[in-house]
């Protein structure tokens, strides 16, 4: 037996049937030069695991309050246990801007909390994100403008990231996207 197929975990199979070639319906992956194993990705398009077994009534949620299109400054509030089934839209818009009145840390977006009027869904868990790291240009349909509907109604689950801002910056924003003040 050679050094290299007592090195394989089927070295067995491979000196007693070396003769033999191995046949389609073997089980074992075919090894490539070396004794490795072909990477064979597999992708699951449902949602994760924690996020799945997360319950509605417990979720967390992370808004980017954002200060500045034009010079792309934000802050992330990071809100956890949430009842995604009984908060509505309104009703979370009003505790990310309690946050920011009252906690230090959101200090640079503070002057600006009675102008946040809007929410919209930046990316669900474990999907792929925008390039625009402040708000998700690509779906107009995510705007939550409907402050009586639920969460749950609107699409957020676990890990769900949203953006709030003021609309009307938003609005002239679109219109000119790739334009930065710095």
């Amino acid at each position: 037996m050679s050094d290299a197929a007592s090195l394989t975990p089927h070295a067995e199979a491979s000196s007693s049937s070396s003769a033999t070639a191995a046949s389609p319906d073997d089980s074992a992956p075919a090894l490539l030069p070396g004794g490795f194993h072909a990477f064979r990705p597999v992708y699951d398009s449902s949602s994760s695991a924690l996020t799945s077994s997360t319950p509605l009534t417990s979720a967390l949620l992370t808004v980017r309050v954002v200060k500045s299109f034009a010079y792309r400054t934000m802050k992330a509030c990071v809100l956890p246990g949430l009842d995604l089934t009984r908060m509505t839209v309104g009703e979370l818009r009003e505790r990310v801007k309690q946050e920011v009145r009252t906690k230090p840390e959101y200090k640079g977006v503070r002057s600006r909390v009675a102008e946040y009027d809007t929410l919209k869904i930046y990316t669900h868990a474990h999907a792929s994100k925008t390039t625009n790291l402040i708000i998700n240009l690509d779906r107009p349909e995510w705007l939550l403008l409907d402050d009586d509907a639920t969460l749950e109604s609107v699409g957020c689950q676990n890990e769900t990231e949203l953006s709030l801002f003021n609309r009307a910056e938003y609005e002239e924003f679109l219109l000119k996207p790739d334009t930065t003040s710095w």
